[in-house]
């Protein structure tokens, strides 16, 4: 069979019922291509599969579970990308969707891989930790809500799902899981600059506990400091409040 790699974060999903709920909600969206990241011993993959007239690749970096899948599912020759997720280039120029048992250890650099890739990511369902996954769907004035709140609700409609428990995989992690779904809603703010923007919120975070006047103070000029919403946190401010401030920015 194969064996768990514990430095690669892998915890391969065991649940039938679990994975028929992830394959269901991947086909309440239309799609004509899909990437499935780090399948594994084949979970999902299995379902994927059977799913018809889609354009399918997956992303695996374990040489030994390639070796597994392309063995036990022959019809994945061709179809699989040996590398790590964050070195790859765009899996397909048109619009695709992404599924995956994320690796928890990089879950949110995956994230900012979609981010990169966001003007063809319609959808993605994603298996995170728990905590990860509250924090992305997290609204304004929670402890939860933080850059990644602000970055993926700024160009995805964000839908929390479902709980997985530890025993729905293997080796069990030692938290609790979540499936998310993020549908791009085609850059409803206009952020064009999306560095410029991503900058101002990561350094608005940078010290979240203060007043937002002392993390941007350097990248204001006096006169739009005095602006009240400077006396806020970080927290308090909605995705369209950032994007307003980016404008103003020198």
């Amino acid at each position: 069979m194969y064996t768990f790699k514990k430095s690669l974060g892998q915890h391969f999903l065991k649940d039938e019922g679990i994975c028929k709920q992830i394959i269901a909600s991947l086909q309440e969206n239309t799609f004509q291509n899909l990437v499935e990241v780090g399948p594994g011993g084949g979970a999902l993959t299995k379902y994927i599969i059977k799913i018809p007239d889609i354009n399918f690749k997956a992303v695996e970096l374990d040489e030994e579970k390639v070796v597994y899948l392309l063995k036990t599912f022959p019809q994945l020759a061709g179809k699989i990308i040996m590398d790590d997720i964050l070195d790859i280039s765009q899996p397909f120029q048109e619009k695709f969707t992404l599924i995956g048992n994320f690796p928890y250890n990089i879950s949110s650099q995956i994230l900012f891989k979609v981010l990169d890739w966001e003007p063809n990511v319609e959808t993605v369902i994603g298996m995170f930790q728990k905590e990860v996954a509250r924090r992305i769907v997290s609204p304004p004035n929670s402890k939860e809500y933080g850059i990644l709140s602000v970055l993926i609700q700024a160009f995805f409609t964000v839908e929390y799902l479902f709980d997985v428990n530890e025993e729905s995989f293997n080796p069990p992690p030692k938290v609790k899981s979540g499936v998310i779904r993020l549908i791009n809603n085609q850059n409803p703010y206009q952020i064009t600059q999306k560095r410029k923007f991503f900058n101002l919120v990561k350094t608005a975070f940078g010290q979240r506990r203060k007043q937002l006047r002392n993390p941007l103070k350097g990248m204001f000029d006096t006169e739009t400091l005095q602006d009240p919403i400077f006396t806020k946190r970080a927290e308090n401010l909605t995705v369209a409040d950032y994007v307003d401030l980016m404008k103003k920015m020198k």
